[in-house]
C-alpha cells in the first residue's frame, strides 16, 4: 500500500506535472463563466512554469542533497563489500530490444566496474528490482548482473537483489541477504543527491554503510547562481530534487528512515 500511495502522490509531487494541472484548470475555467478565475490560475501557472524552467531553483535544491556526503576516500582498508543501487538500467526498454540501456545514473553501474576491478576481493551486490507500478514490471539486478558477467566480474562476487521497489526495500533486503558482519566496509553506490535518503534508510535496518556518491549532475554551489538555458532542463532537475527532497520527508514521518539527519 505505501508502494502503491508512494507513486500516486509522487506523479503530483514532480513540479511540471503540478504546473500542467494547473494551467489546464486555468484553461478549463476560461470556458466557463468563471472566466476571470480562469484567467488568474493559468497566469499563475506560466509564472510558476517560467520560474521553475528557467531559475537556478532546482540546482538549489538539488545542491542541498549533493553536497551533503564528500567523495569516498580509501583510508587503506579496502571494502569488503560494495551496494550498488538500482536505477541506473532501463530494463522495460533492454528487455523489449534486447540490448543494455542506460539512463541518466549510468554512473552508479560505471562505479561498480571500477570498483569491482580496483578491490577484487570485494563482494558486489546490486539491488533493483521494478518500481513502475503501471508499465510491465521487470527487474533491474539479472540485467546488471549480465552487464557485470560481461566486463569480466566473476559471478561468484555477485548477489543480485531483485525484489526491492523503494530504497527502503533496497536497504531491507540487502541487509538480509548479505548478514554484515561488525567491522566490515560496506560501500553504498549511488546517485549523490539520492544519498541522503539511502543512508537513512540503511541506518533505519542498522546497516552501516560507507557513502560512494556518483551522478552529481551539478559542478557545485557555482551552479546555484546560474538559470538554465532551456526550460526543459530546468524542469527536469527540480523534479528530481522536489522527488528527492519528499522521499526524505516521507521516511523520516514514515519511520523508514534514520531518526538524525544523516552525515558522513
Amino acid at each position: 500500500m505505501f508502494f502503491v500511495l508512494s507513486k500516486i502522490l509522487g506523479f503530483f509531487l514532480h513540479p511540471s506535472n503540478t504546473i500542467a494541472m494547473i494551467c489546464l484548470a486555468g484553461a478549463l475555467l476560461l470556458l466557463t463563466r468563471w472566466r476571470r478565475a480562469g484567467a488568474r490560475v493559468l497566469g499563475v501557472g506560466v509564472v510558476l512554469l517560467l520560474v521553475a524552467g528557467y531559475s537556478p531553483l532546482g540546482s538549489v535544491l538539488l545542491l542541498t542533497l549533493s553536497e551533503r556526503f564528500p567523495p569516498w576516500q580509501f583510508n587503506g582498508r579496502a571494502p569488503d563489500g560494495i551496494i550498488v543501487l538500482g536505477g541506473a538500467i532501463d530494463s522495460e526498454v533492454s528487455a523489449a530490444r534486447s540490448s543494455l540501456e542506460i539512463d541518466s545514473s549510468a554512473e552508479r553501474v560505471v562505479a561498480a566496474l571500477e570498483l569491482a576491478r580496483q578491490y577484487p576481493q570485494a563482494r558486489i551486490i546490486y539491488s533493483g528490482g521494478s518500481g513502475n507500478l503501471i508499465a510491465n514490471s521487470v527487474a533491474e539486478a539479472p540485467i546488471a548482473g549480465e552487464l557485470l558477467a560481461r566486463f569480466g566480474v566473476a559471478p561468484d562476487r555477485v548477489v543480485l537483489e531483485s525484489k526491492s521497489r523503494t530504497t527502503a526495500e533496497n536497504a531491507s533486503f540487502t541487509r538480509e541477504l548479505v548478514s554484515p558482519k561488525p567491522g566490515e566496509v560496506w560501500l553504498l553506490v549511488t546517485s549523490a543527491f539520492h544519498m541522503p535518503r539511502s543512508i537513512e534508510a540503511f541506518r533505519a535496518v542498522e546497516f552501516d554503510v560507507q557513502a560512494y556518491p556518483v551522478d552529481w549532475r551539478t559542478r557545485g554551489w557555482r551552479d546555484a547562481a546560474l538559470p538554465f538555458d532551456r526550460l526543459s532542463s530546468g524542469l527536469a532537475r527540480m523534479d528530481v530534487a522536489v522527488h528527492e527532497w519528499a522521499g526524505l520527508l516521507a521516511y523520516r514521518l514514515g519511520g523508514k528512515g534514520a531518526a538524525r539527519r544523516p552525515s558522513p
